[in-house]
């Protein structure tokens, strides 16, 4: 009882320094400041990715650098996934001496953070904050209505995770989505578009299990405290954030 105390505990506090540190960011919103902070993220998850993979080889890196230096000045994450992954399809058929697995760090998790800082660029701040309360809602409402309610196994997957859960979640998220949605989309529309980034955030916490259940590890990392690693707790964005943008470019 006392380990449960303690571990929410620390969660508690370390979920307050990143809300604190992501609020000054915020505060700030300034491209290059946002750049640096996605880009450090985007990092630390390449390198969980590559615990989760398997995967030596430090090329994954610098695939990864020069992506992310290239979206500071063009920031069109379509077009630069598929330079970055012809890229290096070219230098492996060439040279047949990097990890043909480097492809999945490609895109799990770097094309993910690829769309969430051109999100950032074509809509500014106010849709990160958006995506944010989508999936912190998505996953509040999913934990309690499926502690009260859960009786139906949702997957294999995430075992934990209840039907009843997942559609309390998604309707809770979908609701309160409109809250901090763009000024520019009427409630309805804010609504359909929160209820397709609270699923799409489910799913990306599915598949981020099913990666740690393939890798036999509990987290993903440990450089959270109280929270694992950092793909444990961006996963949901990392599906969210390529769902909003191609919503948003088709509506807007």
């Amino acid at each position: 009882m006392l380990d449960i105390i303690k571990d929410s505990s620390l969660r508690i506090k370390t979920a307050l320094v990143l809300f604190a540190v992501f609020s000054l960011v915020s505060l700030i919103d300034t491209l290059f400041l946002t750049w640096i902070f996605l880009g450090i993220i985007m990092l630390i998850g390449i390198s969980e990715a590559m615990k989760l993979f398997s995967i030596e080889d430090n090329s994954a890196y610098q695939f990864a650098s020069i992506a992310w230096i290239l979206i500071y000045f063009y920031p069109q994450a379509f077009d630069l996934l598929a330079f970055i992954i012809i890229v290096y399809a070219s230098i492996l058929a060439y040279s047949k001496k990097i990890d043909k697995k480097i492809i999945l760090v490609i895109l799990y998790p770097l094309a993910s953070f690829l769309f969430l800082f051109t999100l950032y660029s074509e809509f500014g701040m106010q849709v990160l904050w958006w995506i944010l309360f989508i999936v912190a809602s998505t996953d509040i409402g999913a934990y309690y209505i499926g502690r009260a309610f859960g009786k139906t196994k949702f997957c294999e997957t995430s075992p934990k995770k209840t039907i009843e859960g997942v559609i309390g979640g998604i309707v809770f998220a979908s609701l309160l989505g409109p809250l901090f949605a763009l000024s520019e989309l009427s409630y309805i529309g804010a609504l359909i578009i929160s209820l397709f980034v609270a699923l799409s955030s489910i799913f990306g916490d599915l598949f981020e299990s099913y990666l740690k259940r393939e890798a036999n590890v509990k987290d993903s990392g440990d450089i959270l405290p109280g929270h694992g690693g950092v793909l444990d707790r961006t996963d949901g964005f990392l599906f969210a954030g390529v769902i909003m943008l191609v919503i948003l470019r088709a509506v807007l």
